[in-house]
């Protein structure tokens, strides 16, 4: 039987709407749903219940209750994995619908979705199953007639608020160590991209995870996001997203139980290219991938591509040449390699920095304009600035769309002083063919995350986080485990 395309798919594709409380599905208290609208053509694919304070409140309430009377806290590891491995394979028996789900959702390729995003989010849900009960405590050093140790204890109540632009993926990074810790979870997705996180809670409940274990509510930021924020029941927030969003959780954590916050906030990445890099092909194919994949919507995003001058002309032809082949296309077109971005909003931030690059002096080589305006959809080109200065705004800020400014340097002590000038430090890199300079290279560089000879070259073995206005706390790794679990000394005194 052939399998259906994925445009004819969607159209009987289920779009889940309702929330997840307490093990069931839910309405809002109050009724009310927001648009849900795909970036592929600007429509209203369906309604989302627009959870308020009150939902927030019940599915808190719901998660208390399931982590005190130890439902799914005190499981053995044994049980806790069974389950969380169960999920796993449900979230791959679904991998078509979930990759449906996210590239109408989030406009992203449907290829990206089915190779990248729900395999590693499926991926992510199988290692911390592995991994649950590789975390060991400690014996200290006692005297004879006393015996120390230390053991890792879940938190409580997390409250995870994830991103739009790799929904599931981003959940699970969250989810998944947070609940291999013995804690309970209540998810709120972004409003632009609630749909395989809602389709993850009802999974959840069919895995066998115990009711108020998984709790997921869609809600506009604002409102759900807020009230999560704020809650008095909450122990911890766990967020990846804007800088701006990031300081307000860090006021509603210190205005209401002085809960820990993790953050994983936005980027301003340098990718450095000097003169002896060992294969500009790859370099070239690294720096236009680097920034343009998923259309730009990427906090590690190498939107900053330092140069060194000479090599520059040369580098840049081939760069622009990889660049102009990623033509923006629909979504759901298996041949598509660069979608519609998340939303008109987002669509217009991007242009709008473009104007302004414009308006500096900034030269553009390449792009620049919004496509497939007859779509309806929400898509701009690749685009490249050079002449970009350390002042200039495509230096500083963060797009989060497809724009890359280019930067030329003369020595290894400007590209790195150009590289570290930034309020950002999540993720660098860079290319040479020199161990010296590649192993001093990673250590000045002021980043979370350092690739050399390759862009995100790493999984999830490693841990991910940044340095200064990037965030702390760490996603990813056995050190996320810790994040989600207090440390817990106890001394016998024998007799």
């Amino acid at each position: 039987m052939t399998a259906l395309s994925p445009v004819d798919a969607i159209k009987t594709l289920p779009l889940p709407g309702r929330a997840v409380i307490d093990g069931a599905l839910a309405d809002a208290a109050s009724g009310e749903t927001f648009h849900n609208v795909s970036p592929r053509d600007g429509t209203v694919i369906n309604q989302v219940a627009a959870c308020q304070a009150v939902d927030v409140d019940r599915a808190v309430a719901s998660a208390r209750a399931a982590f005190e009377d130890g439902r799914w806290r005190d499981q053995s590891p044994r049980d806790k994995k069974k389950t969380l491995f169960r999920l796993a394979e449900l979230m791959e028996r679904d991998a078509e619908q979930l990759a449906l789900l996210e590239s109408l959702d989030t406009g992203k390729p449907i290829r990206d979705a089915r190779a990248v995003d729900i395999p590693l989010s499926i991926n992510t849900a199988r290692w911390y199953a592995e991994a649950l009960d590789k975390v060991y405590g400690e014996v200290g050093a006692s005297p004879v007639d006393r015996l120390s140790y230390a053991v890792h204890e879940p938190l409580g109540v997390i409250g995870a608020i994830v991103p739009w632009n790799f929904p599931l993926h981003m959940a699970m990074w969250k989810v998944a160590p947070a609940l291999a810790m013995g804690n309970s979870v209540v998810l709120k997705p972004a409003e632009q991209s609630p749909l395989t996180a809602l389709k993850l809670g009802e999974l959840a409940l069919e895995a066998g995870l115990p009711p108020g274990v998984l709790n997921v509510v869609p809600g506009l930021g604002g409102v759900a996001g807020q009230a999560l924020a704020r809650s008095m029941d909450v122990d911890m927030i766990a967020f990846t997203g804007s800088g701006v969003t990031g300081r307000r959780l860090m006021e509603y954590g210190a205005q209401s139980n002085l809960k820990r916050v993790s953050l994983e906030l936005g980027g301003k990445s340098p990718q450095i290219v000097f003169a002896d890099c060992p294969d500009l092909d790859a370099a070239a194919q690294a720096a236009a991938w680097g920034v343009f994949y998923n259309q730009g919507e990427v906090c590690t995003a190498a939107s900053r591509l330092l140069v060194e001058a000479s090599i520059k002309g040369a580098f840049l032809e081939k760069v622009i040449a990889v660049a102009k082949a990623m033509v923006p296309g629909d979504p759901l077109d298996p041949e598509t390699v660069f979608g519609a971005m998340v939303s008109e909003r987002q669509m217009n931030t991007a242009l709008d920095y473009i104007a302004t690059a414009d308006s500096q002096g900034n030269r553009r080589l390449l792009g620049g304009q919004r496509v497939r305006q007859a779509s309806g959809g929400f898509y701009v080109e690749p685009t490249i600035f050079d002449r970009v200065a350390a002042d200039h705004t495509l230096a500083r800020e963060e797009v989060f769309g497809p724009v890359l400014g280019v930067q030329t340097f003369r020595s290894d002590e400007e590209a790195i002083r150009l590289a570290n000038d930034s309020v950002y430090g999540l993720a660098a890199g860079l290319w040479t063919s020199d161990i010296n300079r590649a192993l001093t290279g990673a250590r000045k560089l002021k980043a979370g995350l350092v690739w050399i000879n390759g862009w995100d070259a790493c999984d999830i073995t490693m841990p991910f986080g940044g340095f200064k206005q990037s965030g702390f706390g760490r996603d990813r790794s056995l050190h996320a485990l810790h994040k989600y679990a207090d440390l817990k000394s106890v001394s016998v005194t024998l007799r």
